[in-house]
């Protein structure tokens, strides 16, 4: 039997079976102020979006997909087997929300710069290409 991942004791179901006020107790102290300051409008309607496609998801059988930019938004146990479509600055990223990621920001799992890769050097970039032909 796979070992079963638990947050701070308590296994995902017994996490979404809480309520928000006893969730956010259990939370690290930067992302139990922000919950307790109240979600953002943008937030709120992220949170209204998994809900109404948790319900249309277990009518239809098909995935749970929302896509949204509030990449500060903290993962909470209602969001888990949602994939979010996270804005990165240029895409949406997909992002399967699994029990691990509980208590991250969603713009953790969504990079938004890509690494930089050097190629060789342009003609002119330095003195000794001056005398390279160009074919």
């Amino acid at each position: 039997m796979p070992k079963q991942y638990t947050y701070h004791g308590y296994t995902a179901p017994q996490l979404q079976a809480m309520s928000m006020d006893e969730f956010i107790l259990l939370l690290p102290s930067r992302q139990r102020r922000t919950l307790q300051r109240g979600l953002t409008k943008e937030q709120r309607t992220l949170l209204e979006n998994i809900r109404r496609t948790k319900q249309t998801q277990q009518e239809q059988q098909q995935k749970a997909i929302v896509k949204t930019h509030a990449r500060n938004m903290i993962v909470l146990p209602e969001m888990i087997e949602t994939t979010i479509l996270i804005h990165n600055g240029k895409t949406f990223t997909a992002v399967e929300i699994t029990p691990e990621m509980i208590g991250h920001y969603l713009g953790e799992f969504a990079i938004t710069n890509k690494p930089v890769r050097h190629g060789s050097p342009g003609i002119g970039a330095s003195r000794s290409s001056m005398y390279v032909p160009l074919k």
